[in-house]
């Protein structure tokens, strides 16, 4: 059976939780709000499934291939600002439906807790806009992914890299109804800490929406979070708000995402999309500050889906090494925040209010900081100093 002595080897992408044939598996919460696989031994037949399946253990070596690079903007205005970035997943999401697919993604359930889920309407595809910066529950969705493709039905899943490769473990063998959607990611934040940062945000008042990368007012490149309740709308910069600064600092992330498995070039998606905040050095006529998406086409099948849906956009193809120049997200893990272990410890024990405010104060380095974004922004520079800032700190 499945044993997880260290933590780091463990991605929480549920595929030995959906394969056990005994349903002896559950995917719990350790202490720091993170899911990890728990055995019930007296039922457990000792089939090691959940070896066999698992995304760490087998892990699939990286070969080289042929990729294509695209930058793309969706022509729908709603649909682009409703996007963290450029509206490509939606695209893509769209066209499965239309075939009559089904499309699997992030979501906030009734809780605004962060779950996968799967639609087959194309007026949901809104829930799986703008970014969510924590770890989705994976609930049952590859064991209903593999009902639908058993049954012929066209399916899209996107996730993270662990759950694409933790689904193509967990299935077994390849589908040819099934497109796979990854984005590049970061790391996964804690669901603990967002618990705690909706409860100190909201004030316990209902929660009516949650964006973690609101292009409003300020646009694509100057994104912020948003919570908004049935009393009050809350709206904060990268610079100031407590989560983003949790997550950009590195705090909040599972263990394995320092010493992720998935970080690389060639991926076993057949897509994979990022945010693209220079689109200067590609086109000029999408650089608007509405978004763009960078697109990594993998395989055959993903190149033949995005011919079908490039009508949707304004685009550009790019040669697939200058698209992923620079972009040590997708090959490189983060480092783990000195602090981490006596982040969490307090997170357990502090009430969130004090928590955020110990971690995450209001100084007035960061309010000196979040004035002059906001200055150079209403002024019309900020772009440019910031692409300025971020050609200094590459050299």
């Amino acid at each position: 059976m499945i044993s997880i002595e260290n933590k780091s080897n463990c991605c929480g992408c549920s595929a030995c939780f959906s394969v056990c044939p005994k349903n002896c598996i559950t995917m719990t919460a350790d202490e720091e709000g993170f899911l990890y696989p728990a055995i019930d031994k007296s039922i457990c037949v000792n089939c090691g499934m959940c070896e066999k399946v698992c995304p760490i253990i087998n892990k699939i070596p990286e070969k080289t291939f042929h990729q294509e690079g695209y930058v793309v903007q969706h022509k729908d205005e709603k649909i682009l600002k409703e996007s963290t970035s450029g509206g490509a997943f939606t695209a893509i999401a769209d066209y499965v439906i239309k075939q009559g697919g089904v499309v699997f993604g992030a979501a906030f359930d009734d809780n605004f807790n962060v779950v996968h889920t799967y639609v087959e309407k194309t007026e949901e595809l809104a829930k799986f806009r703008n970014s969510k910066y924590v770890q989705s529950d994976m609930g049952n969705s590859f064991r209903l992914a593999k009902d639908f493709l058993q049954s012929g039905r066209l399916v899209c899943f996107s996730g993270t890299p662990c759950q694409i490769e933790g689904l193509k473990c967990f299935l077994q063998k390849g589908y040819d109804n099934l497109i796979t959607v990854d984005v590049v990611c970061r790391a996964v934040p804690s669901p603990l800490i967002w618990e705690k940062y909706k409860s100190f945000k909201s004030k316990n008042d209902k929660i009516i929406s949650a964006e973690f990368r609101s292009k409003s007012p300020f646009g694509y490149e100057y994104s912020q979070m948003q919570l908004t309740t049935d009393k009050m709308k809350y709206r904060s910069g990268v610079e100031s708000d407590p989560y983003l600064r949790a997550f950009f600092s590195d705090l909040s992330d599972r263990p394995s995402c320092y010493e992720c498995a998935f970080k690389k070039r060639y991926r076993e998606s057949d897509i994979t999309i990022w945010d693209c905040f220079e689109s200067y050095k590609y086109d000029t006529a999408l650089n608007n500050n509405k978004g763009v998406t960078k697109i990594l086409i993998h395989s055959e099948k993903g190149n033949a889906l995005f011919h079908n849906i490039c009508n949707d956009f304004e685009y550009k193809k790019i040669d697939a090494d200058y698209l992923v120049e620079g972009m040590k997200e997708m090959i490189e893990s983060v480092k783990a925040n000195k602090k981490r272990d006596a982040f969490f410890t307090d997170a357990k024990i502090m009430n969130d209010e004090d928590f955020f405010r110990k971690y995450f104060p209001d100084s007035m380095k960061v309010k000196i900081e979040r004035w002059f974004r906001r200055i150079l922004n209403k002024i019309g520079i900020y772009r440019q100093i910031k692409r300025v800032i971020k050609a200094i700190k590459n050299r």
